[in-house]
C-alpha cells in the first residue's frame, strides 16, 4: 500500500503546523526535536505501549495506531480551541 501524503487545505502552512505540533507536544511534556516534530509519535507510542517503528507498521491494528494519533491530534485540537477562546475573550474586552 502506498503511503498517503497529507495535504493541508491552505497551501504553505505545513511548516507552521509542524512547529505548532512541536510546541504543543513540548507543553505536554514530550522531548521533541524541532527539526523532526513527527518523531514525537514514537515517544507517544512507547508511552501507550504501541510497538510503532519507523517504516512498515502493517502488523499494528488501526485502533492501536489511532491511539497514538489521537493523543497527538487531541492535544493539538485542545490547544487550538484554547487559543481561539483566548482571542475571542481579548476581542470582547473594552
Amino acid at each position: 500500500m502506498a503511503r498517503r501524503r497529507r495535504r493541508y487545505a491552505v497551501p504553505g502552512v505545513e511548516q507552521g503546523m509542524q512547529s505548532f505540533k512541536a510546541n504543543v507536544m513540548k507543553q505536554e511534556g514530550y522531548a521533541v526535536d524541532p527539526n523532526r516534530p513527527d518523531d514525537v509519535k514514537f515517544e507517544v507510542a512507547r508511552e501507550l505501549g504501541v510497538p510503532l517503528q519507523a517504516g512498515d507498521n502493517g502488523h499494528l491494528t488501526t485502533e492501536s495506531v489511532g491511539h497514538v494519533g489521537g493523543k497527538i491530534g487531541g492535544s493539538m485540537v485542545r490547544e487550538m480551541i484554547r487559543l481561539a477562546q483566548e482571542q475571542i475573550a481579548n476581542r470582547e474586552q473594552p
